[in-house]
């Protein structure tokens, strides 16, 4: 039979089976899922012997290891009672890594807790998880580091758990991820069309964005300390959590230079959203003075850089400019004024106050 299905009902002629062989379930059930700890970690926090499968060493090379679940390789395994593991001596001079692993044989049809023993060398490599669909299958548990001479022996954990499942929202994302467990990943699908399509993730620090999906926000970028000119727009996106990526453009349709007001001598321009203030954050771009009637106060193109004062939040970025009149001096200078038919670029990262 070239083609072959399960489990159904009932044998058929079509190619159904109705009873599957172990190597079959495990390259069906692999595929549901990871290897993981059937645990999810919700808390904000842990003690040592909170967790599933949490272990001690008890006279001397002996690793105790307590009850858990797991799923391995398409099989579940329980451990209901502690299970004891003697790592083997290590009487060369040089140290030794072992790996204890849940070890899927399907040789054995079970899942058993072994210790996997690894090379002594002066850089010692822990022995790489098998993971062979119809034969050993293999997920860490502790990497045993042994040192030379038959010394002490210490454990560290490399176990995978579990993680809430995503979830997807039409609307009302925010609010509606406060019900559900920490460490879940949801999607806001903005179906109501009120906002963007974006993923985001309730932490330990609670609910942030992660990204922005499909087409970048827009906003209307305001300058500070000068009147604005007519075309301003923005673009800008979360692109990781508590990060922001902009960019802005700025027109001025104006026959004079557009002068700083009061006691400013500069100008800034404003952010999306609110800048982290424990650093000072700079940013690059560009004044085009190029246009017809362009001013004759600055060259055709003058690199600008901006900053973010350091302190609280904050929402504006003020702009520097190279000396405009001192060609030996290579420092910045405040920018009184936005050229006549100018356009002003800038662009960058930053990280955000949402956190």
């Amino acid at each position: 039979m070239a083609e072959i299905s399960y489990p159904f009902n009932a044998d058929n002629a079509n190619g159904g089976s109705q009873i599957v062989s172990q190597a079959q379930w495990q390259s069906m059930a692999r595929m549901w899922g990871g290897d993981r700890v059937d645990f999810q970690l919700t808390a904000t926090s842990y003690g040592t012997t909170s967790l599933p499968f949490n272990a001690s060493i008890v006279n001397g090379r002996t690793v105790q290891i307590n009850a858990g679940k797991a799923w391995v390789g398409g099989f579940y395994y329980t451990l209901t009672s502690t299970l004891s593991v003697t790592v083997p001596n290590n009487s060369t001079t040089k140290p030794r890594k072992d790996l204890i692993v849940l070890q899927a044989d399907m040789a054995k049809s079970a899942v058993n807790i072994v210790l996997v023993t690894g090379t002594a060398a002066a850089t010692p490599v822990v022995p790489q998880p098998r993971r062979q669909v119809g034969g050993i299958w293999e997920m860490p548990l502790y990497e045993v580091d042994c040192a030379a001479n038959n010394a002490s022996i210490s454990i560290s954990g490399r176990m995978p758990f579990d993680v809430p499942g995503r979830a997807a929202y039409p609307w009302n994302t925010d609010t509606s991820a406060e019900l559900l467990p920490r460490g879940s990943f949801v999607y806001d699908m903005d179906n109501n069309g009120g906002d963007t399509q974006k993923e985001a993730f309730k932490g330990r620090d609670g609910y942030v964005v992660t990204r922005h999906l499909g087409k970048s926000r827009t906003y209307t970028p305001s300058m500070v300390g000068i009147a604005n000119p007519a075309t301003r727009t923005g673009r800008w996106r979360w692109i990781a959590p508590n990060m922001v990526w902009f960019s802005l453009y700025i027109a001025s349709t104006s026959t004079s230079d557009l002068k700083v007001s009061g006691d400013n001598w500069t100008y800034g321009v404003t952010l999306p959203v609110p800048a982290n203030g424990s650093t000072g954050q700079v940013f690059s771009g560009l004044i085009d003075n190029n246009g017809t009637g362009a001013s004759p106060n600055l060259p055709n193109f003058v690199d600008i850089t901006a900053k973010t004062n350091r302190g609280g939040s904050t929402s504006t970025m003020n702009l520097y400019m190279p000396n405009a009149n001192y060609t030996a001096d290579t420092g910045l200078d405040g920018i009184q004024y936005f050229p006549r038919k100018g356009f002003l670029t800038i662009s960058g990262i930053y990280e955000a106050d949402q956190l």
